[in-house]
């Protein structure tokens, strides 16, 4: 009988280790077994492969087999691995050329009539592949299409792939990556057409919340809203994504590798193509948030990379999930850790939060009472550790809108001749810009701090702090000072004064940070006063 070897890749978060798929025919018994650390999805894909071979005109040897996935140790999952091993049977049997399979990767999923679908991981894959060309299903079309200059192709079948070996056809190459850099007039427009449903103009009044979501996106600084039910904090929140710029073509593939990894293009078939927005639900475990689970698989803050995590009723999460978040939020990338692999995801995300003052939600409100003790709101506000505050730099406390301009009276007013002028859907024009004009100042923000430290001022280290790069004035220095040595502030929390009141001036187009910088941060801070 004859031995073949084909390669393939394995997933590792967003690693694509090499695996070779080394396929054994000899004499005996029928035996099919597969070896190498195979997981419940690949030791099933024997029977897949039998009935994909015998579908598709070929012939199941008979024999013993042996496929034997190296190296050893690496844990195998998925059925990423069918599409090779049929290979590699039928080049040890003599029914495909061996010779041809040199320079190649395969990647694919079987199905019993021999057609190939769509497996997760691909892009790291064909980015980790350097110039062997890799052959996937047609379902990856548009995660193959983003790595331009592979030579990657794609396949509808076993037998197109066999047809491709013997040179009787020609696979589809993968189309050249679209282009995801536009115009920056163009850019802004599609993203607040796509956000047209969450519209900052939807928000009556809280003229300090809407400044505290300009200055978070403008500085991607981590935001708490403290506040009574129905003051507008979840309303505001989801507007956030309405006012960040687009994704650059570097971060477009960062979450175009997320997405990948974590199934979301086989699912939907959708390129992600604007900054996710991903709302978890208080009763969420921490495999869930931070990652986890028998394949370490990313969770919610993974794909919320380069987009907003929002946290509703923050102390309702669980203790241990809050605590997970601290070092993601300050390193920007989480490490999953299983008995037998261990995976890193990024996970730069945009935090924005949202609780009530106490457990009855009315503390501080102006127009109803607060029923609970002293006990039970310092009970409700110390589910929230101090470490993990400090690592939110803004905290913004907010009070209910006491009238609202209802729309039947804004219609009413229209009717009678008011200065309210509509535009073809009927919202009011300065109403219907008003994301949109925070969306350029957000932009241009972004830009002044890309050019000053190719970062933005969250993400500046204590180092680039204390080097003075900030050109914090004497007199915005002495302020911050009297104010840490008042209310004794940490280190951190210093820090994270600086970096937003260094996020207002870029806003004001300032190359110095002021005193009045240094206030507005400061009552930023003051939530919890």
């Amino acid at each position: 009988m004859g031995l073949a070897r084909v390669a393939c890749r394995a997933q590792v978060g967003l690693s694509a280790p090499p695996v070779s798929v080394e396929v054994h025919l000899g004499a005996g018994l029928p035996v099919f077994s597969i070896v190498g650390l195979p997981a419940a999805a690949v030791r099933e894909s024997k029977e897949r492969v039998r009935a994909a071979l015998t579908n598709s005109g070929f012939e199941f040897p008979a024999g013993r087999i042996t496929v034997n996935l190296a190296p050893a140790d690496l844990p195998k999952d998925g059925g990423r691995f069918d599409l090779a091993i049929a290979l590699g049977i039928l080049a040890a049997s003599g029914q495909a050329p061996g010779e041809r399979l040199d320079g190649h990767e395969f990647l694919g999923e079987l199905g019993l009539n021999g057609a190939l679908k769509g497996v997760t991981g691909v892009l790291p894959a064909v980015a980790a592949a350097g110039s062997a060309c890799v052959i996937a299903p047609s379902d990856n079309r548009n995660e193959l299409a983003l790595a331009a200059g592979s030579g990657a192709c794609c396949a509808e079948s076993l037998a197109q792939v066999c047809g491709y070996l013997r040179g009787e056809l020609l696979l589809t190459a993968a189309a050249s990556a679209p282009d995801v850099s536009l115009a920056a007039q163009d850019v802004l427009a599609a993203t607040c057409a796509a956000q047209a449903e969450f519209d900052l103009s939807d928000v009556q009044g809280q003229a300090q919340a809407k400044r505290a979501l300009l200055v978070a996106a403008a500085g991607g600084h981590g935001l708490l809203f403290v506040g009574p039910p129905g003051c507008g904090k979840s309303m505001l929140a989801q507007r956030l994504a309405s006012i960040l710029p687009p994704l650059t073509d570097s971060e477009f593939l960062e979450v175009a590798a997320v997405a990948s990894v974590s199934g979301q293009w086989a699912r939907s078939g959708v390129t992600p193509q604007r900054r996710s927005m991903r709302a978890p639900h208080h009763t969420s475990s921490a495999s869930a948030i931070i990652g986890g689970g028998p394949r370490a698989q990313p969770g919610e803050i993974t794909l919320a990379h380069h987009g907003v995590l929002f946290l509703d009723e923050l102390p309702e999460f669980d203790r241990r999930v809050l605590e997970a978040l601290r070092e993601p939020l300050e390193s920007g990338v989480v490490s999953v850790s299983r008995a037998n692999m261990r995976a890193e995801y990024p996970a730069r995300f945009l935090l924005v939060a949202a609780m009530n003052p106490c457990p009855c939600g009315y503390f501080g409100d102006a127009e109803r009472a607060c029923r609970c003790t002293s006990q039970q709101i310092a009970q409700y506000r110390g589910r929230l550790s101090g470490p993990l505050l400090d690592r939110i730099d803004l905290r913004v406390g907010l009070q209910r809108v006491s009238q609202l301009r209802l729309p039947g009276r804004a219609l009413a007013g229209a009717m009678v001749g008011t200065s309210a002028r509509t535009v073809g859907n009927g919202v009011a024009d300065s109403a219907a810009s008003e994301s949109r004009e925070a969306a350029e100042r957000v932009a241009a923000t972004r830009a002044r701090q890309l050019r000053r430290g190719n970062c933005l001022n969250a993400h500046l280290t204590p180092r680039a702090i204390s080097r003075d790069e900030l050109l914090v004035s004497a007199e915005a220095a002495a302020l911050l000072e009297a104010v840490q040595h008042k209310m004794q502030w940490s280190a951190r929390s210093m820090h994270s004064a600086v970096r937003v009141s260094r996020t207002i001036a870029d806003l004001e187009a300032s190359t110095t940070v002021e005193p009045a910088h240094i206030a507005e941060a400061i009552q930023m801070r003051r939530a919890f006063d």
